[in-house]
């Protein structure tokens, strides 16, 4: 697995509850750590999030393809899953930048295989 990106992000998740972004663990605020990964052995990517601080992972996330990955703001991006939405609150715009283009080279990356799939 190699990194084909690094930025720093709060990472998010939606409580539809409460209405309101909250951390993704309980009392576990500030920037972690995020990376993609890509698995060039099986073509597959991952959003993976280590919290600065203390080093907990706070996301491993599987990037499927037919992914909604939203730009809601220049520093807070957002995409969702069937449980929950989960967002990136970004240190700066340039990281949030760096991010949105290995996510949606990713993206490409996997909805071009089906596509190839599809053409037999």
């Amino acid at each position: 697995m190699q990194s084909i990106c690094q930025a720093r992000a709060s990472v998010m998740v939606y409580d539809d509850s409460t209405k309101k972004w909250v951390p993704v663990k309980p009392g576990q605020q500030g920037f972690s750590r995020i990376n993609i990964y890509h698995n060039t052995a099986s073509n597959t990517f991952r959003v993976v999030g280590v919290k600065l601080q203390d080093q907990q992972v706070v996301i491993n996330y599987s990037i499927v393809k037919g992914l909604k990955y939203n730009q809601a703001t220049p520093t807070f991006h957002q995409w969702r899953d069937a449980r929950q939405v989960y967002g990136l609150n970004f240190a700066s715009k340039e990281e949030a930048t760096t991010f949105s283009n290995a996510m949606l080279f990713a993206l490409n990356v996997l909805n071009s295989q089906e596509a190839e799939k599809q053409t037999f």
